[in-house]
């Protein structure tokens, strides 16, 4: 038996335009659908942050490019990628652990920044000569192997630092380099370059709902040492204004980069650091 068909150019004009009006609602919902499930991920599972400064190194680098789980801390109106009028507080609230690094709104300026976690609600948190001082106790700090941070665009030889030239014939960066780790065994790499200001700190005992962030450069982090204020420290931080954990580095760059020449693209990829679980 013979089938006929009928092409789209011979369909009646009513027809061909209704099959042309289908095809761009289709394609619209399948936009909507695709944003939604985006918007979805980055709210509820993994967010994207960039690291923009030094105070974390030696772990985090300028240029590195970081997955944050949103789930472990619960949800807010912090986890959405722009700012809604919801109300505050939290659904589904997890506390951080001592060690995390954790991405935050700043309780002042509201920009997102990134600092590890040291003290929790009823520790008492202090510095002595550069040491941490945790609930009466000082936090062991055994000195290691200097750091060596390659200099690049985006990563310069920052305070603290001494400019030297490796074996392969690159510049670096050393830094003097400690192991702290807290109580429980979590362990994590500092920097520090001798007394500063913020290496003696009154003990002072963290409130509810509140925590004690530090950057792992001791001596180039504005952190919870200080009072917070609009682009400089951080001060103590409400755990409401938790955005997410640090998960691991999905991307980094030197900063060579040029959009206009795609090679760069990779040849500016510091490729051992991609896949770093933090």
């Amino acid at each position: 038996m013979d089938v006929k068909t009928q092409s789209f150019g011979s369909m009646p004009p009513a027809a061909q335009a209704a099959r042309k009006d289908e095809g761009r609602s289709g394609f619209v919902w399948f936009i909507i659908k695709l944003l939604l499930v985006v918007l979805i991920f980055r709210v509820f599972v993994f967010s994207p942050f960039s690291i923009p400064s030094e105070s974390m190194l030696p772990r985090l680098m300028n240029g590195d490019y970081l997955l944050a789980s949103k789930w472990p801390y619960g949800f807010s109106r912090h986890s959405f990628p722009v700012e809604l009028p919801l109300p505050e507080g939290r659904i589904l609230p997890g506390s951080p652990q001592r060690g995390d690094i954790v991405i935050f709104k700043h309780p002042v300026d509201g920009r997102d920044y990134i600092k590890r976690v040291i003290g929790l609600p009823g520790d008492s948190v202090g510095m002595v000569g550069g040491q941490l001082v945790l609930n009466g106790r000082l936090v062991p700090k055994q000195r290691i192997d200097d750091a060596l941070v390659p200099q690049s665009v985006n990563t310069g030889c920052v305070w603290g630092g001494t400019l030297v030239r490796t074996g392969s014939g690159s510049e670096a960066c050393r830094y003097t380099r400690f192991r702290e780790t807290l109580p429980g065994g979590t362990s994590y790499d500092v920097l520090d370059f001798g007394l500063t200001q913020g290496d003696g700190y009154a003990p002072r005992t963290v409130p509810e709902g509140m925590m004690f962030v530090m950057g792992d450069n001791r001596d180039n982090s504005r952190d919870s040492r200080w009072p917070a204020a609009a682009g400089d420290a951080v001060g103590l931080v409400p755990q409401d204004l938790l955005v997410g954990r640090a998960a691991f580095i999905v991307w980094s760059t030197d900063g060579s980069a040029e959009w206009v020449k795609p090679w760069t693209w990779f040849s500016a990829a510091r490729w051992d650091r991609i896949g770093d679980a933090l």
